[in-house]
């Protein structure tokens, strides 16, 4: 099943960054403004008084380096960025060449990091599969992420209490009481939900 879903996941943001390019519109984001609004919730996780390396799970294009760069001084932070999309990582290399506090790749990590960021990989369901084997995928990846992540991760999902005229049939719309629950009995016992953002989403930090 995972596989399934990789590959049409994997289709659709290679179509989307084939369409309109490095632009939030390329990663399914309806703007800068609402993508850096998301950055800046997950980024909570960070403790920036020392250096860090961070992995950009599910990357896109890695707009995240740009957050980063605003927000951190030169040389403070080392990124790595991990993608399906071979279409996004392209993208990624070109934009990010002469960057060297940042790598892309879409060979799945197998070191750790200091904190991993996800960024809206669970919100496009399609038809891959229906939503207890979409929520077992969520569980298996938040595993994973877990695994590789030292201090900490962050995540965003879309909220089950979304204004039910604006949610589309083709997203999952994840209980963020359930998946506080989750992190909070398996990962660790610092354990944020962020849900007071103007977006139809939640973030929640995991704090080890």
């Amino acid at each position: 099943m995972s596989s399934k879903i990789l590959r049409g996941v994997e289709q659709y943001y290679s179509h989307k960054v084939s369409e309109y390019g490095n632009s939030s519109l390329g990663v399914d984001w309806n703007s800068k403004e609402s993508q850096y609004l998301r950055f800046e919730q997950l980024s909570k996780v960070i403790a920036s008084k020392e250096k860090f390396s961070v992995l950009d799970y599910g990357c896109g294009y890695g707009e995240y380096v740009n957050y980063l760069t605003l927000n951190f001084s030169e040389g403070f932070f080392k990124y790595t960025g991990y993608d399906v999309s071979e279409k996004m990582i392209e993208t990624g290399k070109v934009l990010f060449a002469n960057n060297v506090d940042a790598s892309l790749t879409k060979q799945h990590p197998d070191r750790k990091f200091d904190y991993t960021i996800a960024s809206g990989i669970f919100n496009v369901k399609l038809d891959l599969a229906n939503n207890e084997e979409w929520l077992a995928y969520i569980i298996r990846t938040l595993d994973t992420i877990n695994n590789v992540s030292e201090k900490g991760f962050a995540f965003i999902a879309l909220t089950k209490y979304s204004d039910k005229e604006f949610m589309k049939d083709y997203l999952y719309y994840a209980d963020p009481l359930f998946l506080f629950n989750y992190c909070k009995e398996n990962f660790s016992r610092n354990v944020a939900l962020l849900h007071d953002y103007e977006l139809y989403e939640f973030t929640l930090i995991v704090r080890k």
